[in-house]
């Protein structure tokens, strides 16, 4: 199921960057030159690697 990245919940299973990871941050920025919000997320991965990735607020993320 694909979601996109506003809707995000902390505690959430995401594919980020071909790997499997557990939403632990989210924050949304104002509306930027582009004319649309950012999302910041922060996951940890099954490895325990933290990854921070930031996205436009409609990009669909895949939710397991």
């Amino acid at each position: 199921m694909k979601k996109p990245a506003k809707d995000l919940k902390k505690g959430e299973k995401i594919i980020l960057a071909g790997q499997t990871g557990i939403v632990q941050d989210i924050e949304i920025s104002e509306i930027g030159k582009q004319g649309k919000r950012k999302v910041r997320i922060e996951a940890l991965t099954e490895k325990g690697e933290k990854i921070v990735i930031i996205r436009p607020e409609d990009f669909p993320f895949q939710v397991l």
